[in-house]
C-alpha cells in the first residue's frame, strides 16, 4: 500500500475552526491572533496545525528573550491519518520559519489530563523542560482559561471575587494536573542556549506508539469528513 502524498498550506480560520471543534480535545479555537495551517492526505482535507502567541505575555521569559521571537504550537487538531504527526508538524515548522523568520523558538504543551505526555514532540526531536501545574476557571459550569476571561471581561475577569459579583455566582478555580513542556529551537544558537535546560523526556503512562500515525484514546481526532477547501 502506497503512502498518501502529503500537504501543508494555509487554511481559512474557518477551516481551522472546525477542525478545532470537531477533533481537538478542547473543542475550541484559540481566540488570540494565530498562524493556520492546514494538513491533506490524498486532496483530502485531515485536520489543521497552529502556532499562535500562545497564554502568556511571558512566553519569552524562560529563555531571556522578547515575546515576538517565541510562539507557542497551539492546536495539533487531526482526524485519521496516515503520515506520522511528527513529520506534519516539521513541515509546519519549516513553513512557519519562511512566514515568520523573526521567529526563533516554539514552545507547546502535553497536557497529562488528557493523557497525553508528548509522543509526537519526542519523536520530533524536541527539547523537553519539565512539567508545571496550571490552573482554568470554572464558569457557569465550563473550564474557562483565565485569558479567555480576561478578554471577556478586562482584568476583572480573572478575579474569583469579580466574576462571582458580576458574571456566576459559583465560579471557582480549579488546579489541573500537570501539563509537559516541550521547546523547539529553530537555529543553532537557540538550541545551543536552551539545551541545557533540557530534562529526559517522560514516559507514556499507557502503551501507544510515540508517533502514532491514526487516532489513539485520549488523542486528537475523530471519525473522517469530506474534504474542507483552504
Amino acid at each position: 500500500m502506497s503512502k498518501p502524498v502529503l500537504k501543508l498550506d494555509w487554511c481559512s480560520h474557518a477551516a481551522a475552526r472546525y477542525a478545532c471543534e470537531k477533533w481537538h480535545y478542547s473543542k475550541k479555537m484559540p481566540v488570540f491572533k494565530t498562524v493556520k495551517m492546514g494538513v491533506w492526505e490524498d486532496g483530502v482535507f485531515v485536520g489543521a496545525i497552529i502556532f499562535g502567541c500562545g497564554s502568556t505575555p511571558e512566553i519569552g521569559k524562560p529563555f531571556g528573550m522578547p515575546a515576538q521571537q517565541v510562539c507557542e504550537l497551539v492546536r495539533v487538531a487531526l482526524t485519521s491519518h496516515a503520515t506520522p504527526v511528527s513529520r506534519m508538524i516539521a513541515v509546519a515548522l519549516s513553513m512557519l520559519r519562511t512566514q515568520s523568520p523573526g521567529v526563533r523558538v516554539v514552545v507547546s504543551f502535553a497536557d497529562s489530563r488528557e493523557g497525553h505526555h508528548g509522543g509526537i514532540y519526542q519523536a520530533g526531536g524536541w527539547l523537553y523542560v519539565g512539567s508545571f501545574i496550571h490552573h482554568v476557571l470554572k464558569v457557569h459550569n465550563e473550564e474557562v482559561h483565565p485569558k479567555t476571561l480576561h478578554s471577556r471581561y478586562g482584568m476583572g475577569g480573572q478575579s474569583i471575587p469579580w466574576l462571582r459579583a458580576n458574571v456566576d455566582p459559583n465560579a471557582t478555580r480549579i488546579v489541573t494536573p500537570p501539563k509537559h513542556k516541550y521547546v523547539m529551537p529553530l537555529d543553532d544558537e537557540m538550541r545551543a542556549k536552551i539545551l541545557p535546560l533540557a530534562k529526559p523526556y517522560p514516559k507514556r503512562a499507557r502503551s501507544i506508539p510515540a508517533d502514532a500515525p491514526g487516532l489513539q484514546p485520549g488523542e486528537d481526532g475523530a471519525a473522517p469528513i469530506r474534504a474542507l477547501s483552504a
